[in-house]
């Protein structure tokens, strides 16, 4: 009976931080959204917390009209995509050798890619580096460097670790390659860490900016989170029409400020719905007893 009641205790506890831990990170962007969706006399007046105060849309409006926005909002859904993929066939092909304990080497390798997460050389050595291999102003530059996390490859190296091994010895008697194992039995029965590792690759490219402001000066090849960087920071204002502009002259920078920011942000967040389904602990339960 006692142990009933800490353990109800303690779930009434968790809960409350739970909850807290939610507001805590989701109140801010209630709050930026709020503001994109107010009027200048409400913003002014101090009124706007997390919700709308006198709803007005015209900031997304202008922020819509600006097609060089647009435009980087493609390019960097583009971006992402392609840099997602590779990372995570470049984390792979190196988490699941790694994973093997009869791997010749294994030991070093994994130290000197330990290594990579506490030293670097550093901003201008990369800089030097992407320079001298031709990639200033080019696609590769925001994609390249930071190909693989070391980081995303232990996690993943650590979860194929933990698969029985039975299951790859019962394909080897079947004639089955490493490749043929990977693909069909390993990476099926990891899906959902291979989702929650795509989703730190894909969130962590979407609003990545630092190597575009460091390598990249052609507008074409700018990710949407160096334009907002731009608005916010540089104070720049939306390319947009005459009719437009006017509209954006009534306007406060703080509202076309929070519309461009949540321009930025919603499309990445739609996505997390859809790999939700794959975070579902005991898939490996039924894959060995099936």
């Amino acid at each position: 009976m006692v142990a009933d009641t800490r353990s109800k205790i303690f779930d009434i506890v968790l809960n409350i931080l739970i909850f807290v831990a939610v507001l805590v990170c989701l109140i801010p962007i209630l709050h930026v959204a709020s503001i994109s969706l107010s009027s200048n006399s409400a913003i002014l007046g101090g009124r706007v917390y997390i919700w709308p105060v006198e709803l007005n849309v015209d900031s997304y409006k202008v922020v819509f009209a600006d097609k060089t926005m647009i435009k980087s909002l493609v390019f960097t859904a583009q971006l992402t995509i392609i840099y997602t993929v590779l990372s995570m066939l470049m984390t792979i092909l190196a988490a699941y050798p790694l994973s093997k304990k009869g791997l010749k080497g294994r030991n070093f390798f994994l130290l000197i890619i330990v290594f990579t997460m506490y030293f670097s050389g550093g901003m201008i050595p990369d800089y030097i580096l992407v320079k001298n291999l031709g990639l200033l102003n080019n696609f590769w530059a925001l994609v390249l460097p930071g190909l693989v996390s070391a980081f995303n490859m232990i996690v993943l190296k650590t979860f194929f670790s933990t698969l029985p091994e039975s299951l790859e010895e019962s394909a080897f008697i079947d004639g089955a390659s490493y490749l043929t194992i990977l693909v069909r039995i390993v990476l099926p029965l990891s899906l959902p860490v291979l989702a929650t590792l795509s989703l730190f690759y894909a969130v962590g490219r979407w609003n990545y900016f630092m190597d575009a402001l460091l390598y990249i000066t052609d507008s074409k090849l700018y990710p949407i989170q160096l334009k907002i960087y731009q608005i916010i920071f540089n104070n720049m204002q939306p390319e947009i029409s005459a009719i437009e502009g006017n509209l954006s002259s009534n306007l406060l920078p703080e509202s076309l400020k929070a519309a461009s920011v949540m321009f930025a942000i919603i499309p990445i967040i739609m996505i997390y719905p859809w790999l939700q389904k794959y975070f579902i602990s005991g898939i490996m339960i039924g894959a060995i007893k099936g």
